[in-house]
């Protein structure tokens, strides 16, 4: 499913999946911007950009809606992830936005169906859940999303918790909490996290740093912080792109090889804490 250019992540299962995907947070709220967000999304795909994120919560659903359009014929080249908001998690509630969201991709399963985050529903009944859609055949693969090391040691005590295949968290240079406690026992479990932008990383780009290695290589900042957190190991990503232009800009990044002298500059720019820091979320 990925494309061989783009390096890949495996999971637990032991599916490879790409380490680069497209997140479509932030789209299908203004209409007037439909027709880049749909170009966009279908240059990704041609790019070799074959993971879409999504969720019933994007716009009220708008934008799984906006995936689906933007797919047309093409949803067997495309690993598809989307998740299930707190308020849907119990294990009724589950199953019915997981149909209302399959309805609105247009498809008959989902690759990876994420808990959008914590709420109320207990979390045994959002395993149970997950189980039997996979069970059904409407997921192929769960995960958690924002889940820190207290939910992660209690989601592995719980039946059928041990078969999460992803952690999605805020994770960049700026927002680096999560490499002393929580991304260490991801990796020792054998469990990949998939990075997504916190709100911190716009004002980061205008760092005189990442500007000085950016021009060190011809690039752009934007590409430098994508190019270290692809280099980080058991680490995917999913960037938001609004227009074919932008996507064209991300994908080069993959292109680009991080020198020691240039990692050392970023280190000192951007430090990684000192002890266990809680996952910070935006």
């Amino acid at each position: 499913m990925a494309d061989r250019s783009i390096p890949t992540v495996t999971l637990p299962s032991g599916e490879a999946i790409p380490a680069f995907g497209q997140s479509t947070r932030g789209m299908a709220e203004d209409p007037r911007r439909r027709d880049d967000e749909i170009a966009a999304l279908r240059a990704g795909v041609d790019a070799g950009l074959t993971l879409i994120d999504t969720a019933e919560a994007y716009a009220d659903g708008r934008a799984e809606e906006l995936v689906r359009e933007a797919l047309g014929d093409r949803r067997e080249e495309v690993f598809l992830v989307s998740k299930v908001s707190a308020e849907h998690a119990g294990l009724t509630g589950t199953a019915d936005a997981c149909a209302r969201s399959l309805e609105r991709l247009g498809t008959d399963r989902i690759d990876l169906y994420l808990l959008h985050q914590r709420g109320d529903a207990p979390l045994p009944e959002t395993v149970e859940a997950f189980t039997s859609l996979i069970t059904q055949g409407l997921i192929r693969h769960w995960g958690v999303r924002d889940f820190d090391v207290p939910d992660v040691v209690e989601l592995a005590a719980i039946p059928g918790g041990t078969a999460v295949e992803i952690d999605q968290i805020p994770y960049d240079l700026v927002r680096r909490d999560v490499e002393r406690d929580l991304l260490p026992r991801c990796r020792a479990a054998g469990l990949p996290v998939m990075a997504y932008p916190p709100p911190e990383r716009e004002p980061m780009l205008g760092h005189p740093v990442l500007a000085r290695v950016a021009r060190r290589h011809g690039a752009t900042p934007g590409q430098v912080a994508l190019a270290w957190l692809l280099g980080q190991d058991g680490v995917c990503t999913v960037t938001e792109a609004s227009s074919p232009k932008h996507v064209r800009e991300n994908r080069a990044a993959m292109e680009l090889i991080l020198g020691e002298e240039d990692l050392a500059e970023l280190d000192l720019a951007f430090p990684a804490p000192h002890a266990p820091e809680p996952l910070e979320l935006p």
